[in-house]
Parts: structure tokens; C-alpha cells; sequence
């Protein structure tokens, strides 16, 4: 079995667990929230790390957390990378793709970056209450970690979140776009894409670069204006919004992905070859722009 064949396991048991297992994932479905967050923190030690739970705190009677692992850097520790992919669905959605996909390589890359010794300090972050009614307001997980960190003067150079990674398809027509921008990018879903704000576009090249760097899976970029409907959709708004560059890992959501926020949203749905293939080159690139080497040797691509 090849390491690219045991990752796609792997991130296909987080997948059904997630979604299939626990299901929907909200304040409204009681319990579920402490399951999800109960499996991320039983994987993440599993894993040899210790999770520090950040912001708890209740919603009509529910307890929402975020948590967090952290690898340790070297000579340049202060300077922190951060990845993070949220745990809740919308209502009446398994949330296979949104997001447990994301949360599946949330744990995945932890396991693959776990021993590294990197310059620089990484943080992986399981966030709560991303989905309405939650988004852009005070009890959206990761806004209330984005302010504390800023309170803090943390010096987070780069946030990443991970929103919907499994959705991949190389028929023609596949893949949308807002009219202006359908002219310059593939027709064809088969690519991840990096997003960000107009500010962000150095961080954005560098990301990309690494990534490019270390797989050969296809890659898109995108720098752009908040306006471009879904552009900040995602934890990474919060980010922005206190000032830190911060860029989304996704494979377009709607633009692509028909069963988006529905209760279609199922762990079948995914292409977890595609998924692995993403993951892997993601943990390598983290390594290499947190200043240490990748994490294993570069699976093939066929």
C-alpha cells in the first residue's frame, strides 16, 4: 500500500465519522458539537499531541469550543503559521465537504507534521460556530480566538483556513466562476485554489510557490476584492479582519461543489484520491515555509 493510499484512508474514516456517525453538527442538534470536538481530540492525542481547549464558552445551553495543537519552533518561534478548519455544519447537512473534509486534513497534516522541528511555530486549530446564523458575528469560534490572539500581539504571519477539500472532477464544464473572472481560470474542477484578499497576494504567491514546489496536483490562485461572492466566506475572514494576512485552501465550494449546504452533502460524494493528494502536498508545504523539511517522500501522482 502506498502512502498516498493509506492517507486517503485515513481521511476518509475522519470523513465518515464526522458525517456519517456524528451528522449534522450545530447548537440545534444537541450533542453533536461535543462529539465532533470529542473526535478531534481523541485523534489529535492519539497523535502524541496535548489539546489545549480555547474559548469555551455557551450558546442556548450548548458548550462551543475551539482546540488547539501546537509544533514548536525553532529559531524563529515567534513567528507562528497557522492552519484551521471548522467542525460545525449548517442545518439539516451532514457536512461530508463542508467541512469535514477540511477537518480531516486538519488531522492528517497534524499527524504527518508531528516530530517535525520547524523555524517557525505551527498552530492547527479545530474552530466552532463558522456556519450561519454564527458567521461574521461575536460567537463565531474563530473570531474569538482572532481577537484574543491580536490582544495577545501574537505574531501570526500567515493564517490558513481549510474550507471544503473534496470535491475534484475533470469533466469539462465542471467548474464555475462569477462571469468575470470564468475567461481566465480552467473550466474543468480538477484544481485546488488558494484565496485571498488584495493585501494578501505576497503571502498568497508564497503559499502557492510551496505548494508547487512539493506536488504536482493542480493549483489556482486568487487575489481579489471581499466583494467576489464566497472570496471570505470562511474562518479567514475573522483573520483579516484584526489585521493578520490570512489566505483560504478550497476547491471553490459552490462554484463546483452541486450539493453544497444540503442534506446531499455526503461522505460518498468525495474523491478522496484527489483529497489525499492535496493533503500531502499541503503538510509539505507547511513545512517548508515554516522553515523545515517535508515530512515524507512525494507519492506518485497517478
Amino acid at each position: 500500500m502506498t502512502f498516498t493510499r493509506d492517507l486517503e484512508h485515513e481521511l476518509r474514516r475522519h470523513v465518515a465519522a464526522l458525517a456519517t456517525q456524528i451528522g449534522e453538527r450545530n447548537i440545534w442538534c444537541r450533542g453533536s458539537l461535543t462529539a465532533a470536538a470529542n473526535y478531534v481530540e481523541a485523534e489529535w492525542r492519539s497523535q502524541g499531541y496535548s489539546v489545549a481547549p480555547q474559548a469555551c464558552y455557551a450558546v442556548h445551553g450548548e458548550t462551543c469550543r475551539n482546540l488547539e495543537v501546537a509544533i514548536p519552533g525553532g529559531a524563529r518561534s515567534s513567528e507562528i503559521l497557522l492552519v484551521g478548519a471548522h467542525y460545525d455544519t449548517v442545518c439539516a447537512s451532514p457536512g461530508a465537504n463542508d467541512n469535514a473534509s477540511g477537518v480531516a486534513a486538519l488531522l492528517e497534516i497534524a499527524r504527518m507534521l508531528k516530530g517535525a522541528q520547524p523555524a517557525q511555530t505551527l498552530r492547527l486549530l479545530a474552530f466552532v460556530n463558522e456556519e450561519s446564523p454564527f458567521f461574521r458575528s461575536d460567537q463565531m469560534g474563530s473570531a474569538i480566538y482572532a481577537r484574543a490572539a491580536r490582544a495577545r500581539h501574537d505574531n501570526i504571519t500567515l493564517m490558513l483556513s481549510l474550507e471544503m477539500l473534496g470535491c475534484y472532477d475533470d469533466a469539462p464544464g465542471s467548474q464555475s466562476y462569477p462571469p468575470f473572472l470564468r475567461p481566465f481560470y480552467p473550466d474543468r474542477g480538477n484544481f485546488i485554489a488558494f484565496v485571498s484578499n488584495l493585501g494578501g497576494r505576497q503571502s498568497l504567491r508564497r503559499l502557492a510557490a510551496a505548494f508547487r514546489s512539493q506536488s504536482q496536483f493542480p493549483c489556482e490562485t486568487l487575489a481579489a476584492p471581499a466583494i467576489v461572492p464566497g472570496l471570505s466566506w470562511s474562518d479567514h475572514r475573522s483573520f483579516l479582519q484584526v489585521g493578520y494576512k490570512a489566505v483560504m485552501v478550497t476547491d471553490t465550494a459552490f462554484y463546483r461543489y452541486r450539493h453544497y449546504h444540503s442534506p446531499d452533502d455526503t461522505e460518498e460524494k468525495l474523491n478522496y484520491r484527489s483529497m489525499a493528494q492535496v493533503v500531502d502536498g499541503l503538510a509539505r508545504a507547511l513545512a517548508v515555509m515554516a522553515g523545515g523539511n517535508p515530512p515524507h517522500p512525494r507519492p506518485p501522482t497517478a
